[in-house]
């Protein structure tokens, strides 16, 4: 690869003059492109953007400023209170969503249970996010309606109370769809502050229901009498936005269930509910930002009880099929990732005692692995007690075996680190010569705390110079992988910090090097367990994920 990118470097020719200038312009006007039920693409520049969303901006701001001295303090007092609908319904949907999300884990077998059938996040989520939208917009609703009685009875008092509070309802339901226009316009201004490309959504959700209503039901006269809105303007204005966001808020939705499925890097260091979380309140957010306009029409169409049954049963038959396990949340094609690795210990291999040889499984999809574990059966415990250092990465949460581990590896195949030399004074250099035997795969961690630079040789090259060290969390990690030749032995030069003797009386991290060996080896144990693992499990592994034969060894800070 290296030698591929040097030609390739060398060969190039780079732009110069007018040119470079040209390739400058337009990387500050990239292209904004999207497709519409992916047939057509639409394909514009961030400089017509910029023009076609401060069109839109300043015509909507105009529009509502001459909206409101026409209308007067009653009017500022309705714009107000018809957006604390908005925030309300936004509350309430987060809140709810949230809620089931966070509870979700401790009822059901798996904090995912929706990963092998997608839509039962229409039940498990999207109901009670659209209960909570309605309830929090119903709630603002009646305070808004409140006020316009008020209003409407003090300007006309030669109509019956009745008539009155029916042109409060019928008002109200105009403010609540006007609400929603001033959400997008709102989020048009910030995207197009921060030269967002997904701009165009909040556009689109804003022009197509400003243009149907302006068309179908708006007027400039202030002593209106308020009618109820018509289907029409609904179905005109939202038919275009559906079109074009229907399909990326889908996709995106299926992108985040896959992320929760791979959300753990180190094994059970989140919260259980963290994924579910997330992608609970995505969709509240998708559901208030689409149905805003569409929550308008519901508080005076008597469609509300209608609306909070079908939510409820939905979600209590999405939540009854997750508990009973009619719907498995994992089958043979949606299966669960798993590891199953035979750790062989060495850390405290120098100090006369036996490795610590055991059968380690651990997942990165969130949960726990009692179940696969009963169903395997071969002595595995399940639990945090067992915090493994893979390395590269660590299992918080994994289930361990020592029965029959002992066979299918020899203490020939144990790498050691050795301490060939160690200069101590004013600068400290240490020589350690590393030996992974049958392994040309390993990761190895260097204390950066401890070490300032280090560098990495093999019998004939250089692998690692010394300078420009990184380091995460105190720890710089090397990662090695070769062919059927690659060499095994290994020089490392570390020069130690200047306070590292301070640093020695640490109690975390009392390490200096951790090691891990990777051998693509099936032991007995493994093969058993493999054998035995559940239909809906499958294995998995990442390009830093041991093999199913790890060695593990350590060289402390007081060697």
């Amino acid at each position: 690869m290296l030698a591929f990118l040097l030609h390739a470097g060398a060969s190039s020719k780079l732009p110069q003059g007018k040119a470079m200038e040209a390739d400058e312009k337009t990387g500050h006007n990239p292209a904004i492109f999207f497709d519409i039920l992916g047939t057509y693409m639409v394909v514009y520049r961030q400089r017509f953007a910029n023009m076609m969303n401060n069109s839109v901006i300043m015509q909507s701001l105009l529009i509502w400023t001459t909206s409101l001295l026409m209308g007067g303090y009653s009017a500022v007092i309705s714009l107000a209170l018809s957006c604390l609908t908005v925030i309300l319904m936004w509350t309430c949907s987060l809140t709810f969503s949230a809620l089931v999300a966070f509870v979700l884990p401790f009822a059901s077998s798996t904090p995912v249970p929706f990963v092998s059938s997608p839509w039962l996040v229409v039940g498990l989520f999207a109901a009670p996010a659209l209960l909570g939208a309605l309830a929090g917009q119903h709630l603002g609703y009646l305070i808004l309606k409140t006020y316009l009685s008020k209003v409407i009875s003090e300007r006309m008092v030669n109509l019956s109370p009745v008539t009155q509070a029916n042109l409060a309802k019928l008002d109200a339901e105009r403010w609540l769809y006007k609400a929603g226009l001033v959400q997008w316009l709102i989020l048009l201004m910030i995207g197009n502050y921060f030269k967002i490309g997904s701009s165009y959504l909040a556009l689109v959700w804003l022009v197509s229901p400003a243009f149907s209503y302006g068309l179908l039901e708006a007027t400039l006269s202030p002593a209106r009498i308020p009618k109820p809105l018509k289907t029409l303007t609904l179905l005109v204005g939202l038919s275009v936005p559906f079109l074009i966001s229907a399909g990326i808020f889908i996709q995106l939705a299926g992108t985040i269930i896959g992320i929760a499925v791979r959300f753990d890097r180190n094994p059970g260091s989140t919260p259980e509910w963290l994924g579910n979380v997330i992608l609970a309140m995505y969709i509240a957010v998708i559901i208030c930002l689409t149905l805003v306009y569409l929550l308008s029409y519901v508080h005076i169409s008597g469609a509300k009880l209608p609306i909070i049954l079908a939510t409820c049963t939905m979600f209590g038959l999405s939540l009854i099929a997750v508990l009973s396990g009619i719907v498995p949340p994992f089958t043979e094609d949606t299966s669960r990732a798993v590891n199953v690795v035979h750790v062989v210990n060495t850390t405290k291999y120098g100090t006369n005692l036996e490795p610590d040889s055991y059968i380690s499984l651990f997942s990165t999809t969130p949960g726990k692995l009692t179940k696969e574990a009963e169903q395997i059966g071969e002595g595995f415990v399940c639990g945090r007690e067992k915090i493994l250092d893979f390395v590269t990465f660590s299992v918080q949460y994994g289930c361990w075996s020592h029965q029959d581990a002992g066979s299918g590896w020899s203490e020939s195949d144990i790498p050691t680190l050795h301490v060939d030399s160690d200069i101590k004074g004013y600068d400290r250099i240490t020589q350690v010569s590393i030996d992974t035997k049958v392994s040309t795969r390993w990761s190895l961690k260097i204390n950066t705390k401890e070490i300032m630079d280090f560098n990495i040789k093999d019998n004939s090259e250089e692998l690692v110079p010394l300078g420009d060290k990184n380091s995460i969390k105190g720890w710089h990690i090397i990662q090695f992988s070769g062919g059927k030749k690659s060499p095994t032995r290994f020089n490392l030069t570390l020069l130690w910090a200047k306070n590292s003797a301070k640093l020695t009386h640490m109690k975390d991290p009392h390490l200096l090097l951790k090691l891990r060996t990777d051998v693509d080896r099936l032991t007995p144990k493994t093969e058993t367990v493999l054998r035995k693992l559940p239909s809906w499990c499958s294995l998995f592994g990442k390009s830093t994920s041991p093999m199913t034969l790890a060695f593990l060894t350590s060289l402390p800070v007081n060697f």
